[in-house]
């Protein structure tokens, strides 16, 4: 098992399908269908953003998932102080590949990289109908400190 840095966006955006179908499926209303060149090229623009990061897991040379993480430094206002953290914008491992640890080596491979950078916090938000997404954060003992809210008229 491997985990390493990627720059390969037609990788990352094969590898996003699985994350962007379940987005689709729960709220068509908001998320477009997959598209593979599409993903492609919007994944290109964004590996080239310096503050992100693109995480590849592998298996005997054969990927089963990513992480697409940001370092995120929130600035100081007159109400709140600056801080910085390692937000998780997606994690996504391949549908035969879950439920065998890919997941967890992702997150403390993540918790490992910001204690590096002297950054103690990991911030991240999932869909509400996400139910494993859920699951699988509280397991991490994330701890839900702000709730995001919608009425639809």
């Amino acid at each position: 098992m491997q985990i390493s840095q990627t720059k390969n966006n037609e990788l990352v955006a094969r590898l996003n399908k699985p994350v962007h179908d379940l987005h689709y499926a729960l709220y068509p209303k908001y998320f477009k269908e997959y598209d593979y060149e599409e993903m492609k090229e919007a994944f290109k623009k964004h590996i080239e953003n310096d503050n992100f990061v693109f995480l590849l897991i592998e298996d005997k040379e054969e990927a089963v998932g990513y992480a697409w993480i940001e370092d995120k430094i929130h600035s100081g206002n007159v109400f709140k102080k600056e801080y910085r953290s390692i937000y998780v914008h997606q994690l996504s491992i391949v549908q035969t590949q879950r439920e065998k640890g890919y997941g967890t080596l992702l997150m403390n491979y993540i918790y490992n990289l910001a204690q590096e950078k002297g950054i103690d916090l990991i911030e991240l938000d999932y869909w509400v109908d996400n139910h494993t997404a859920k699951e699988f954060y509280e397991k991490h003992e994330f701890v839900k400190y702000r709730e995001f809210v919608y009425k639809q008229l």
